[in-house]
């Protein structure tokens, strides 16, 4: 068996566009990882995992969105500033 993953920029919009499809089998709800990701696992139709995360500098985004200042973020993310910044300007 395959597991494939993928990382999406609008996780939250994926998430309603995955309500159109009432047959798809989900191996649970969304979960967020400890380090601040949200992803959702499903089957595709030929019962490979497929596992869509969100993008990791929209995670950073959200975070700073909701107040942290850079040095939580990194913290939270187990990253530093720097690595954080970078991903954030590539």
């Amino acid at each position: 068996m395959a597991e494939i993953v993928f990382e999406e920029e609008d996780f939250d919009g994926f998430l309603n566009k995955l309500k159109e499809y009432p047959y798809i089998e989900y191996l649970g709800e969304v979960i967020e990882h400890s380090w601040g990701q949200r992803v959702i696992r499903f089957y595709d139709l030929d019962g490979h995992i497929i596992e869509v995360g969100e993008d990791m500098k929209m995670v950073i985004k959200r975070f700073l969105a909701a107040g942290m200042t850079m040095e939580e973020v990194s913290v939270k993310m187990d990253a530093s500033v720097q690595d954080l910044t970078k991903l954030l300007s590539s």
